[in-house]
């Protein structure tokens, strides 16, 4: 075993297949991928990288692996499975696009999709062929994705997966926020193999009486989107990145299919290479920190959401909106960004949980009777943590009945 001394986890065991698969060049492409994009110029200590996070998503893996087999819950699992979830969880990101999810707000392959070459062939695939299995490489994407038949799957993509216990407890501490804080050990001790009657299928759950944990996890993520990830300026920076990659791509100047294999400050390269003047004026304020102001914002909570989910997801419309904003305001088109976060699941619910008198139940997104309403607080926390936002190069303000004759809608 090596150790790896980690700020998060103080020292990390590294078996030998993990030694291995960190030395490969898609993984060493983390250390340059920054986990959580343009947040550092808001908080500058969030400059970690998607490499220290998959060390870790890697360690709480193996020591949950542990507590199951401790309890007896791997008995009937196939002998290799958990070195494909360990593997699973160390790779979980090699596919991700520069400046972390930003780009798959603009249509690109999703990182899971990109991650399957990676994984499958190459020098990865060839050290989880030698080390694992020959079919450890397709079982390893098929985690990735969420798609394994494999009983722990759950650990890897899920309600409880171990990815997100890393992620929002180690953003905490690099930001420097108080908002991470997660009973991780509870969590993992709590969790279970069960026999899903719904299923036919053994899957990962959890002991009745780490709920409160599970509650531990919603909160932390809440407070998290809520000053760390959807924070105003960390929104304007990345609706600025997108508006001059998504630029790039229209020219040409990029290809869409090898943006999984730059690094944050290569693509940043890339564009001032390929910019014209308007795109460089845009590169340079966003390096300088010149961003955007807001011209107008309001919560989830006030608005249509249904009629306006279209922002993250159609960005032809969205051009278009954003020029009839221009227009309204009289700027020029380049200067107005309209953003609504993607939307995304709070905490997506669907889990089995085993009372103390063994009998399994499934906690998903309508509840569970005599348990607190986690799919009702996990909405309304959303709709308070997401924001529609309309940026501006230049500090103005935009009336609320303007913008709903835009989007055609009453906000």
């Amino acid at each position: 075993m090596t150790f790896i001394r980690d700020p998060l986890w103080n020292n990390i065991r590294v078996d030998p297949v993990a030694q291995k698969l960190l030395d490969t060049a898609v993984v060493q492409r983390l250390r340059y991928v920054r986990q959580l994009g343009l947040a550092h110029l808001v908080y500058p200590g969030a400059t970690h990288s998607r490499f220290e996070h998959a060390l870790g998503a890697y360690h709480l893996a193996r020591r949950t692996l542990h507590y199951l087999r401790e309890a007896g819950a791997l008995e009937g699992i196939a002998p290799d499975e958990p070195a494909v979830v360990a593997a699973a969880a160390l790779l979980h990101d090699v596919g991700h696009h520069p400046f972390s999810h930003a780009l798959e707000e603009i249509g690109v392959p999703h990182h899971e999709t990109v991650s399957g070459p990676l994984v499958t062939g190459g020098e990865v695939g060839g050290i989880l062929r030698e080390a694992i299995a020959p079919d450890a490489g397709a079982r390893v994407h098929a985690l990735i994705r969420g798609a394994s038949a494999s009983p722990l799957q759950g650990l890897i993509s899920g309600s409880l997966d171990l990815d997100k216990m890393d992620y929002l407890k180690r953003d905490a501490l690099m930001c420097g926020v108080p908002y991470g804080e997660i009973d991780e050990d509870r969590l993992m001790h709590a969790m279970v193999v069960v026999d899903d009657h719904a299923t036919g299928r053994r899957r990962v759950g959890i002991r009745a009486k780490g709920l409160s944990a599970l509650e531990s996890l919603l909160f932390a993520k809440y407070q998290m989107y809520r000053n760390v990830y959807w924070h105003h300026a960390v929104r304007s920076a990345t609706a600025m990145y997108k508006r001059l990659v998504e630029g790039a791509l229209s020219s040409g100047a990029l290809d869409a299919a090898r943006l999984g294999g730059y690094t944050d400050e290569g693509l940043l390269h890339a564009l001032d290479q390929s910019a014209d003047s308007g795109a460089r004026a845009l590169l340079d304020a966003l390096r300088r920190r010149r961003l955007y102001k807001r011209a107008f914002e309001a919560p989830a909570a006030e608005l249509p959401v249904a009629s306006l989910e279209w922002i993250s997801e159609d960005r032809a419309r969205t051009r278009t909106a954003e020029r009839a904003l221009a227009t309204r305001l009289g700027v020029p088109a380049s200067d107005v960004l309209l953003d609504f976060p993607a939307k995304t699941q709070m905490l997506g619910l669907d889990l089995p949980v085993l009372g103390k008198d063994g009998g399994v139940r499934l906690l998903t997104q309508a509840g569970m009777a005599g348990a607190i309403d986690l799919p009702k607080l996990s909405e309304e926390l959303y709709r308070s943590a997401r924001w529609l936002r309309v940026f501006t190069a230049r500090r103005t303000t935009l009336e609320r009945t303007a913008l709903g004759g835009v989007l055609g809608v009453t906000i």
